[in-house]
């Protein structure tokens, strides 16, 4: 496949795996990374193969030695490599990144984890929500009874995938000026925790109120919520800014239901009632023709279904039709050297895409066939 983007004639293997490392493999190729994928032996499809898009990928049985020598070889013309399994398995496998570097020596080696590659929680399974939990960071998302899991964006994609390619990123560049490669260790506790820097400096400083709902980007203040409307949708405010805050009240005309000081703490409670009211009263549609594409800060909150179609998507082509499925489009954006959806063969085209994808890389499959 001809590759376009940034990363065009970057090579990297992936270890298949779930989660955060194949959100990674699926943004290195769509900034034009020719990525290979390894697949396990019986490994399953589903929930993620949108998140797959855009690599080759051949089926090994790494038990096998000379499965694990087509790695070797593999690693050798590649730049980076990466994967996400426990600490451990890769070095039991014989692919650890000690006989990786000595076969690349300037390989970057990326290993994306929940816990990292030590302490006392390294081995133990877990999810986004324990990463999220561990960080922090949970403690301050939800409602007044209970925290509440963001989907699995915050720790597994944000803490995850994006500090394993800023990590690879950044360490490619040190290979590439001193010939030298390393470890990229990525934990998503690491991730969500840092994540949070802004909220541990407000907190330092005594900003923040270590209590759900009750600080000013947690759904305490009233001027940054969510809004329920008189057809059962719903709206966003995030009228943050004074000057913000002032176009809201006189849009809504609430000038005079809300004569408190916009940084009144205790009355953001009576604050917030009034503004439900107000809300409930237009329908989504309705507060859109009133509020949209205004310095408010507003916008409605969209299903996955409603948000393909809204103007602004549409006009920024946000969302595309790739394989016959619609999809968000790569982002961000480049002037100069564009991402886009990589094609490639399907998974299980075969032995004959495998030979194809492998010649692409200098290497026969039947040097490593089996007898």
């Amino acid at each position: 496949m001809t590759a376009r983007g940034p990363l065009k004639g970057v090579r990297m293997l992936e270890f298949a795996g779930l989660g955060p490392a194949p959100f990674a493999g699926m943004m290195f190729s769509d900034m034009g990374a020719e990525v290979l994928r390894i697949e396990r032996r019986g490994g399953s499809k589903g929930a993620e193969q949108l998140i797959e898009r855009g690599r080759c990928s051949i089926t090994l049985d790494l038990k096998q030695p000379r499965a694990v020598e087509l790695c070797l070889k593999l690693c050798e013309r590649a730049d980076a490599v990466f994967e996400g399994f426990r600490p451990g398995v890769m070095e039991r496998l014989g692919l650890g990144p000690d006989v990786m570097l000595a076969r690349n020596a300037r390989l970057v080696y990326g290993r994306m984890t929940g816990w990292g590659q030590y302490g006392p929680c390294a081995s133990a399974a877990g999810h986004d929500i324990n990463y999220l939990a561990l960080s922090g960071a949970l403690s301050c998302i939800g409602t007044e009874e209970k925290p509440v899991p963001p989907l699995n964006l915050v720790a597994d994609y944000g803490g995850g995938s994006m500090f394993l390619i800023a990590g690879i990123l950044a360490a490619m560049m040190h290979a590439r000026a001193t010939g030298q490669g390393q470890v990229v260790d990525a934990a998503m506790t690491d991730g969500a925790a840092y994540l949070t820097t802004l909220y541990y400096a407000m907190s330092a400083s005594g900003d923040w109120v270590d209590r759900r709902r009750a600080n000013l980007l947690d759904g305490g203040a009233p001027f940054y919520d969510t809004y329920r409307c008189a057809d059962g949708k719903w709206v966003s405010i995030g009228s943050l800014e004074p000057q913000f805050y002032a176009l809201l009240l006189e849009k809504i005309e609430a000038v005079d239901a809300l004569p408190q000081a916009q940084m009144e703490r205790r009355s953001w409670p009576d604050m917030q009632c009034v503004l439900r009211e107000i809300f409930a009263k237009k329908t989504r549609q309705e507060w859109c023709e009133l509020l949209e594409n205004t310095d408010v800060c507003f916008a409605p909150v969209l299903s996955l279904a409603e948000a393909p179609a809204h103007p602004h998507n549409v006009a920024r082509q946000t969302f595309v039709e790739a394989g016959g499925v619609f999809q968000p489009a790569p982002a961000p954006r480049f002037s100069a050297t564009p991402s886009a959806i990589q094609s490639s063969p399907a998974p299980s085209a075969g032995p004959s895409a495998a030979q194809e994808a492998l010649e692409a890389w200098g290497i026969d499959l039947a040097s490593i066939e089996e007898p």
